[in-house]
């Protein structure tokens, strides 16, 4: 399980002159745009819908690499970062919807709306699902870039 949801892009200009971002980690997706930042701006994005899609199907998020000399490290939305980390030690954990709902006495819908990369959840109740399921938020940060 990543222990940060942060990854490494790969910014590249194209034949007509526009920045095309990637992220090597997922292997698919792309976005652009007229300048470097332009394109970082909508790679925060596409991080979130790569993170988000990775969950609606339920496979695994990859383990962020080393960002590097060309490789920025893109931060997705917390919101999203929070479901991540949700998603990853549910899936870890390997106890079903209905035990963790069980565990934290509350609807079995309710951990579904939590799972669910689209749907709003408040911060302090991911948290405390993360704690049940034996981890913790911490809270880094660091220079904006």
């Amino acid at each position: 399980m990543p222990d940060t949801y942060n990854y490494p892009a790969e910014v590249e200009r194209d034949a007509d002159g526009r920045f095309v971002v990637t992220f090597p980690d997922f292997g698919w997706g792309a976005t652009d745009g007229a300048t470097r930042d332009e394109a970082l701006a909508e790679a925060r994005d596409l991080l979130r819908e790569l993170i988000a899609t990775a969950i609606r199907e339920g496979k695994d998020l990859p383990e962020p690499s080393r960002a590097g000399k060309g490789r920025p490290l893109v931060v997705p939305p917390v919101q999203m970062a929070l479901k991540a980390a949700l998603y990853e030690a549910w899936r870890q954990a390997g106890v079903s919807r209905r035990r963790l709902a069980r565990d934290l006495d509350i609807a079995e819908s309710e951990v579904r709306r939590m799972l669910n990369p689209g749907h709003g959840t408040k911060a302090a109740t991911i948290d405390r699902a993360l704690r049940r399921l034996g981890k913790r938020v911490t809270v880094t940060v660091g220079e904006a870039a």
